[in-house]
């Protein structure tokens, strides 16, 4: 496991940590950030990321809006589920868990999912919990089926060969050991765009490689079969997309499948010369997507937040 992320990063300090508990019985982290009658916004991360990897996100939005950040099962410092705990339907519990432990009964809040996170999204399309909660959402740097074929991590011609080698780079049991230059440089290549910043890079790179082993391969099961064109078609909420042109996990052509098939698709915006870690490679377009959607979508709560902030610079 790599050492942890420097203090000079300066991590968000939550308001107040839970642990949600899933369907399964399953525990999961929570952290709520900002002031609890703001505007809500919940964000799910991606494979073998955790809450750490929203951290431009939860300092910009916690200034005026309550940001829930919650870890997957088995990465951060939510547990690692039984060995039947990994599948899209646990997505799905596992969103509907926060959302119930973090949000009042009929409250909204604009919902963001960067990668498995947006998979996540798609999985609780039908659920209860996410069509009370949710007033519009934001998927970032994400796919609904199809991974391993249109995958470019493997530099090969589409075809069998090229979604062998896929698969088993998801499935793949080897530790990845500490972060180096070399594994820096293998991360950037497979996940982030070439003029990413070696910060940024590093950044990923210990995110990613403090994700444990078993929750890491079993996860890249679930992605390598996965089918979730039903669950867009059922996202029935206002939805933005966003895309990386140069995203080799989960190519611009998922984005605008994605976009196509939405019921209310408010539009796709595809960043040049980004990869798969759009919220770490493009934070402030992120963010103002981000407060887009809340403006226009939880605009009482976000006109009230923005009468207080005033009248208190009034008052000092």
């Amino acid at each position: 496991m790599s050492r942890p992320l420097r203090a000079a990063h300066h991590r968000p300090v939550p308001v107040r940590e839970l642990m949600a508990v899933s369907a399964d019985g399953s525990r999961i982290h929570v952290e709520v950030h900002g002031r609890d009658d703001a505007p809500a916004v919940v964000l799910s991360h991606g494979w073998t990321c955790n809450t750490h990897f929203w951290d431009a996100q939860i300092r910009d939005l916690a200034t005026d809006h309550k940001v829930i950040a919650y870890d997957q099962r088995g990465h951060g410092t939510s547990p690692a589920a039984g060995r039947d705990g990994y599948s899209t339907e646990a997505l799905a519990d596992d969103l509907e868990a926060v959302l119930a432990a973090t949000l009042a009964p009929g409250e909204k809040a604009v919902l963001a999912g960067h990668s498995m996170g947006g998979m996540t999204l798609m999985s609780a399309s039908r659920r209860a919990g996410l069509r009370e909660h949710a007033a519009a959402v934001l998927l970032c740097s994400t796919g609904s089926s199809r991974l391993l074929a249109e995958a470019r991590v493997v530099p090969l011609r589409p075809g069998a060969v090229r979604t062998r080698m896929t698969r088993a780079i998801l499935g793949a049991r080897a530790p990845l050991g500490p972060v180096t230059p070399l594994s820096r440089r293998i991360l950037k290549y497979g996940t982030m765009g070439a003029g990413s910043s070696p910060h940024r890079v590093d950044t990923c790179a210990r995110i990613v490689h403090d994700c444990p082993r078993r929750p890491r391969v079993a996860w890249g099961h679930v992605l390598a079969d996965l089918d979730l064109d039903e669950g867009v078609r059922e996202l029935r909420v206002p939805t933005a997309v966003i895309a990386g042109t140069e995203d080799r996990l989960t190519p611009p052509v998922h984005a605008r499948a994605i976009a196509a098939a939405l019921p209310d698709c408010l539009g796709l915006t595809e960043l040049s010369g980004m990869g798969h870690m759009t919220p770490v490679e493009a934070p402030d377009v992120v963010t103002a997507k981000i407060r887009e959607l809340v403006t226009a979508y939880l605009p009482a709560r976000g006109t009230a937040v923005a009468e207080d902030k005033m009248k208190e610079e009034e008052v000092a």
